[in-house]
């Protein structure tokens, strides 16, 4: 049976540290820096091999920062050889672009959850989507909480 681990991207520390204080967990050690031309660096500071992994990292702030940190956190997890790496995220960037409203226009949201899944996550946890459309590819499952009911999208 899988440990869990819990990661904390840099959007929300305080959420993070809430969650795993509540689960009786600690945070697991993960260092994010810049390089001088603004890349993202993350170093994974513990075995996660045979762990279940949880990434806390929301779509808020710096979103395009925010959503290149996840992707690479949970990348490098899964090259870390983490039993399953579940993303959760409590505002899910680019939920507003979730349909295609006018033509040549992009389903972000939708390219969002691609990334999510390519990147190696098997699961995404988020909240209060925009809209129940969005719709994500087959690779993983993407579980909405509204209020206090979880709902598979």
């Amino acid at each position: 049976m899988p440990n869990i681990k819990i990661f904390s991207g840099s959007s929300h520390p305080d959420l993070s540290q809430k969650i795993a204080d509540r689960l009786g967990l600690e945070l697991g050690k993960v260092v994010t820096k810049k390089f001088s031309n603004q890349e993202t660096c993350v170093e994974i500071g513990e075995s996660v091999r045979g762990e279940d992994v949880y990434i806390v990292q929301s779509g808020c702030g710096e979103i395009n920062d925010n959503l290149m940190e996840l992707l690479i956190m949970i990348n490098a997890c899964k090259i870390a050889s983490a039993s399953r790496v579940t993303a959760v995220i409590p505002c899910f960037p680019y939920a507003r672009q979730d349909k295609k409203d006018k033509s040549r226009a992009p389903i972000s949201a939708k390219l969002v959850a691609n990334m999510l899944s390519v990147s190696g996550a098997d699961h995404i946890i988020t909240m209060d989507l925009h809209a129940s459309q969005i719709q994500v590819s087959t690779h993983e499952q993407l579980f909405c909480l509204r209020g206090s009911r979880e709902q598979l999208c």
